[in-house]
C-alpha cells in the first residue's frame, strides 16, 4: 500500500513539472518584459530571462533573481543563441522602444530589430518552439488610415531618424511569416501600441513617464506640437493578458494583430489627467513637433476581440493612478 501510494505521488510530481514550459524571454529585463517574466514565471513555467542591459534593469526581475526555475543571462540578440539552449517557447521583447533609447544608436536598433530576429527564429527552428514577436504600431508610421487596421500598410519614412525602429520591426516581421512559410515555425505576431505602468524608466522619453516625472518634480509638462496628436493607452497588465492568448491561440492564426486600448485621448487630455491626479503646479509648455512624430495612433482591435476574446479592463485612470504610485515612490529613493 505504502508502496502504491508512493508511485501515485512520483506520477503526481512528474505530471506537475511537466505542465510547466520552459519559456525564453528577450528583453526581460525591460518595462514589459520584466512583467511578462513575472507572469510567466507564476504560472509555473520555467523562465529564462535574456538581456543586454542596453535599456533593461535588473532592478526590474530582482525579485526573480535567486529563485528556482528562474535564470538570466546577460545576451545581447545579435548573437546566436548557445546550440544547447533548447526551449518550448520563445518570446521576444529585445529592442529599446522609446525614440531617445532607439535613436541614441540607430544602426544597433536596426541589427537588434533584423540580427536578432534571425537569431530567435533560428532558436525557435532548432527547438521547434512558439515564438511571439513584439511589434509595433509604429510599423504604420505617420498613418493615413485611422483607426489603424492590420490590413493597413501603412506610411513609413524609410530614412527618417525614426526609420531606424519602424522599418526594423517591419522587416523583422517579413523574417517571421517568411520563417512560417519556408520552415513552419509557429509564429505569433502581435503589433503593440503605446503602453505603460509601473518599472518604466524615469528616462524613457515615453509620454506617459515624461509626463508623470515632470508632474511629480514640479516642472514644465513638456507638450511636443499643440497636443492635439492623439494616443491610446494601454496598461501593462492588459497588454500581458493580450500576449498570453495570443500565443494560446490555435497554431494556424499567426497574426498580425493589433494589442493596445483603443480608447483615444489627445495629449493635451493626457497632461491634464496628469495634472490633476497628481496635484503637481506645473505648467504645460510646448516645444516643436518631432520629425514623422504620428498625428493620430489608435488600434482597431476587431481581431483580438473575435479570435482571442480580448478586451482591455484597465481605465486610463486606474493605470495612470498604479503609475504615478510607482514613480512617486522610485523618485523618493535615494539615488
Amino acid at each position: 500500500m505504502r508502496r502504491l501510494i508512493w508511485i501515485v505521488l512520483v506520477l503526481v510530481c512528474s505530471l506537475s513539472v511537466m505542465e510547466g514550459k520552459r519559456v525564453l524571454v528577450t528583453g526581460g529585463a525591460g518595462f514589459l518584459g520584466s512583467h511578462l517574466c513575472e507572469r510567466l514565471y507564476e504560472a509555473g513555467n520555467e523562465v529564462i530571462c535574456a538581456d543586454n542591459l542596453y535599456t533593461g534593469s535588473l532592478r526590474n526581475i530582482s525579485h526573480l533573481i535567486g529563485k528556482k526555475g528562474f535564470q538570466f543571462i546577460q545576451h545581447d540578440v545579435e548573437d546566436p543563441f548557445s546550440q544547447d539552449l533548447i526551449v518550448d517557447e520563445v518570446y521576444n521583447l529585445a529592442c529599446p522602444a522609446s525614440p531617445p533609447h532607439y535613436q541614441r544608436d540607430p544602426i544597433k536598433t536596426l541589427r537588434t530589430n533584423v540580427i536578432g530576429a534571425i537569431n530567435v527564429l533560428e532558436l525557435a527552428k532548432r527547438s521547434h518552439a512558439k515564438i511571439f514577436q513584439a511589434s509595433t504600431s509604429e510599423v504604420y508610421g505617420d498613418p493615413l488610415e485611422h483607426p489603424q487596421k492590420e490590413t493597413y500598410w501603412g506610411n513609413v519614412n524609410p530614412d527618417g531618424i525614426r526609420s531606424c525602429y519602424d522599418e526594423g520591426k517591419r522587416c523583422a516581421e517579413t523574417l517571421f511569416f517568411d520563417y512560417q512559410r519556408l520552415y513552419g515555425v509557429n509564429i505569433k505576431v502581435g503589433r503593440i501600441f503605446n503602453t505603460y505602468g509601473p518599472k518604466m524608466n524615469a528616462d524613457d522619453g515615453r509620454v506617459v513617464s515624461n509626463f508623470i516625472v515632470q508632474a511629480l518634480e514640479n516642472k514644465p509638462i513638456t507638450i511636443y506640437g499643440d497636443g492635439q496628436q492623439t494616443r491610446s493607452f494601454c496598461y501593462v497588465d492588459d497588454l500581458v493578458d493580450v500576449i498570453l492568448l495570443l500565443m494560446d491561440s490555435p497554431d494556424g492564426f499567426h497574426g498580425p494583430v493589433n494589442i493596445g486600448n483603443p480608447n483615444e485621448f489627445t495629449v493635451k487630455e493626457l497632461a491634464l489627467k496628469v495634472l490633476a491626479m497628481t496635484g503637481s503646479t506645473s505648467e504645460i509648455i510646448s516645444l516643436p513637433l518631432p520629425l514623422d512624430d504620428p498625428k493620430v495612433r489608435n488600434p482597431d482591435i476587431s481581431l483580438a476581440r473575435r479570435v482571442l476574446n480580448w478586451e482591455p479592463k484597465f481605465q486610463l485612470e486606474d493605470g495612470l493612478k498604479s503609475t504615478i504610485e510607482y514613480f512617486r515612490a522610485s523618485l523618493a529613493k535615494p539615488s
